[in-house]
């Protein structure tokens, strides 16, 4: 049985990041680390099936609340206000989780850094300033270059930011974002059954307090913008080359605009030259692949590709 631990971490700005960490039977042989960024409006601790997976091949795992998640948002009524320049402020908790607790107690060891859906784009932005110290990436419920809806959705973002405050919950963007993801679905049995198809992987997801809230004008102006940021022309040039990316999603995400996304990311790193992108699309699979019927599998696969790059 993994052995797990969580407690605060101050990083160096002083800002408090609930931090989690799995740990392998004593004894066993320790390969590498994996860091997990969890997604929007959900948190870390949803990753224990994963993470007791990787522990049990001999990964040590560590993963953290984003800001305005979890138990570093202190309490799910404090879900969904992420604090000013959040998409880089979360890019950056992640960076110093690296570099200020997992270097200085496993020096030596490879990290895989795995982002699912927003923990992804939190990814892409990490890999334009730090990749050449991951031993490679893992993309999960990702997407790549948007269009010109993300300029209409700063412009809204900004004027609810403006107008009402950065703190304010916003039904009008959340609807925006998600509110048609169900509709490939229909009929439906929850607003969530676009997560996955097994009912009790969404049930649990309802019923977190953790999970599913509308977040505020001030997160999704960051959001939005960071989107943007993380494919400027020359912040992808600080993408090491030699690094390793494996994309995965299924067939049917709406986030990856059922399976164009996905492809349209893996030929974006190929195009700029990266030479190890591997991309897998799950057969009727939808956004969470980790909570997805054929999880195993799912967890199967990034444990192999894993292995093959230690």
């Amino acid at each position: 049985m993994a052995e797990f631990v969580h407690k605060p971490f101050e990083n160096p700005s002083g800002y408090l990041v609930h931090v989690y960490k799995w740990l392998p039977t004593k004894g066993s042989t320790i390969k590498g680390v994996v860091q997990i960024a969890h997604g929007m409006a959900e948190w870390a601790a949803r990753y224990e099936e994963f993470a007791n997976s990787l522990t049990a091949q001999g990964y040590i795992v560590f993963a953290n609340d984003h800001r305005g998640h979890g138990r570093t948002a202190r309490s799910p009524e404090n879900v969904g206000y992420c604090g000013k320049d959040s998409f880089f402020g979360m890019t950056m908790d992640m960076y110093w989780l690296t570099n200020y607790l997992i270097r200085r107690d496993y020096p030596g060891l490879p990290i895989f850094l795995f982002g699912h859906s927003m923990g992804s784009f939190l990814a892409q932005l990490y890999i334009t300033k730090w990749g050449d110290g991951l031993k490679g990436v893992i993309l999960s419920g990702s997407n790549g270059k948007r269009g010109i809806d993300l300029y209409l959705g700063i412009l809204i973002a900004g004027l609810q930011a403006a107008l009402l405050g950065v703190k304010t919950r916003s039904k009008l963007l959340n609807y925006l974002s998600f509110g048609s993801f169900n509709r490939a679905f229909e009929p439906v049995r929850t607003d969530f059954d676009w997560l996955s198809r097994d009912p009790e992987e969404v049930d649990k997801y309802i019923a977190d307090p953790f999970c599913g809230g509308v977040f505020s004008a001030g997160f999704f102006l960051d959001f939005f913008r960071g989107l943007i940021s993380i494919y400027d022309a020359r912040a992808v040039q600080g993408i090491p080359r030699e690094l390793p990316v494996y994309i995965l999603s299924g067939d049917r995400d709406p986030v990856g605009e059922f399976g164009k996304g996905p492809l349209k990311l893996a030929g974006f790193y190929r195009d700029l030259g990266l030479k190890d992108v591997t991309l897998k699309l799950y057969e009727q699979g939808r956004h969470e692949m980790l909570h997805e019927t054929n999880r195993h599998e799912v967890i199967g696969d990034i444990i192999a590709w894993i292995d093959s790059h230690v």
